[in-house]
């Protein structure tokens, strides 16, 4: 994991102290974020205050606008706080610049997008790879079988050679989840990963998910449907970017 030296502010100098915490796996302190838009100042969040230890399973839950994915996506680094501290195994990563931001996303955090994003020219054995690639977390000659190992894990091995287009919509999530664990990061970031799927389908990917839990890995997933979010360990429900 890349180490940096924690931002010292008078700003932010006390809630460092209470996120610093080994303990706790993520903690999100005063997190706020202000969106600015020709129509005036949109507050997104409005100072999250949030805990999660290793392998919970954790539903963000809340109507559309509510913060849900500007939540997941300050995790990500997808994009960034206006204010408040992240800290993740005790490492606050708002410190990071653009170039370790990517690095330390790519091994510590696996992320699942609503519309799978995998590369439509290649195929899902070779998606699966690109992460360790990237990274350099494996010798090359280690990476295919990794993958095929990962494949087999979601159940979609027969189809490792096969393009995206090849497969069906849930199988493609699969593939999608497979590239995410890649590099064995401890935590899973899925933003609406059943919502572009029939309900047996979402049913197979949420059943995926516990099993993961099952196996050591924290997952955080963002989702509208509150049946599936009822099979997490935790909710966490918001409203116009706070937690109620």
């Amino acid at each position: 994991m890349i180490n940096f030296k924690p931002r010292t502010s008078s700003r932010d100098s006390a809630a460092s102290q209470s996120c610093a915490d080994p303990d706790s796996l993520i903690c999100m302190s005063s997190l706020a974020k202000v969106y600015r838009t020709p129509a005036g100042s949109f507050p997104a969040l409005k100072g999250i205050d949030l805990r999660i230890e290793t392998g919970e399973f954790v539903a963000i839950v809340g109507k559309s606008g509510s913060g849900k994915t500007t939540l997941i996506n300050m995790l990500t680094g997808i994009d960034r706080p206006t204010s408040g501290n992240i800290w993740v195994e005790g490492i606050d990563i708002l410190a990071f610049n653009e170039s370790n931001m990517s690095r330390w996303r790519g091994r510590n955090l696996g992320v699942v997008f609503q519309f799978f994003q995998l590369l439509p020219t290649l195929t899902l054995v070779e998606n699966v790879t690109i992460p360790m690639d990237l990274c350099g977390t494996y010798p090359l000659r280690e990476r295919r079988e990794r993958a095929l190992h990962l494949l087999d894990l979601v159940d979609i091995v027969d189809h490792a050679d096969k393009l995206p287009s090849e497969i069906s919509g849930g199988q493609q999530q699969r593939a999608a989840i497979a590239r995410a664990m890649a590099n064995d990061p401890p935590i899973l970031a899925a933003d609406e990963p059943t919502g572009n799927l029939d309900s047996r389908t979402a049913e197979s990917i949420i059943l995926l998910f516990m099993d993961l839990v099952e196996r050591g890995k924290t997952i955080l997933m963002v989702t509208h449907d509150r049946d599936l979010a009822a099979r997490s360990t935790r909710i966490i429900r918001l409203s116009d970017g706070e937690i109620v």
